[in-house]
């Protein structure tokens, strides 16, 4: 089989079985990912690697994990999260004093039990909505799970591991319940799903690296649709929205994005 048949015939296969669509990626990024997964592997050809991952439960799992390029961690660039407290968040509260979040692509939980922590901590006994969702089902259930290691969790300052996290199995931590309960966790494909709307905070980083400059430019107008007005965007690093006027949103601060009030 040509490399381009069994390429295509491997996103048939992937997106009939995941609803992924590979078309909405960088190609040769993704090309590269892959191939050397299956060479790894010891398979030729992308179709038939496919075909023995759809076998395995654990392997499928693996897969799909690798593809969708799950890294996370508790308080991700601290000094960006430091914003959220000091200058977005008490923004959002002028004007609503129960939040609606989302944090999309979760990954493993870290980021929305981050954000649980933040609003526990800011608004004590007020109880916002905290919606955490993922295309990936098997990291999805890990987030609900709320346990990590040590490792997971080596950026979170000592004092909220202690605070928020029960030492269990003697060297994993395992959110406690109170964290857990704030958060609803749902899954969700960026690019073809429908959006819920009415949110005042969207946190969407370090999803989109691989993603079509078409597909991130929907992504960003449906984000723009799916906040209230005044309500904001959070994006990556390393992902600053260049064309995030024609879109309408205003800069709040660098990496965040402000739909504006009148709109």
């Amino acid at each position: 089989m040509s490399e381009d048949r069994d390429w295509e015939l491997f996103k048939q296969k992937l997106k009939t079985k995941t609803e992924i669509d590979l078309d909405l990626y960088k190609e040769p990024q993704m090309k590269r990912r892959i191939n050397n997964l299956i060479t790894r592997a010891g398979y030729k050809e992308c179709s038939e690697y496919f075909d023995h991952v759809c076998g395995n439960k654990d392997d499928f799992a693996a897969f799909i994990e690798y593809l969708t390029i799950n890294v996370s961690e508790f308080f991700r660039t601290p000094e960006k999260f430091g914003k959220l407290e000091t200058d977005v968040i008490p923004d959002l509260l002028k004007r609503s004093s129960k939040l609606n979040i989302w944090s999309a692509g979760c990954s493993i939980g870290a980021e929305p039990y981050s954000l649980a922590i933040i609003m526990k901590e800011m608004t004590p006994g007020t109880r916002h909505r905290i919606l955490a969702s993922d295309l990936d089902i098997e990291i999805l259930a890990k987030a609900k799970r709320g346990v990590y290691t040590a490792d997971e969790i080596k950026s979170m300052a000592p004092e909220r591991r202690r605070k928020y996290f029960d030492v269990v199995d003697g060297d994993h931590y395992a959110v406690k319940q109170e964290i857990k309960s704030m958060i609803e966790f749902k899954r969700h494909n960026l690019l073809q799903d429908k959006f819920e709307t009415g949110f005042d905070l969207i946190l969407c980083r370090n999803v989109v690296i691989y993603f079509t400059d078409e597909a991130k430019e929907q992504l960003y107008r449906h984000f723009f649709e799916a906040l209230k007005p005044g309500g904001i965007l959070f994006v990556g690093a390393t992902e600053s929205i260049l064309n995030f006027r024609k879109m309408g949103y205003t800069s709040f601060q660098p990496f965040f994005y402000q739909r504006p009030l009148e709109s």
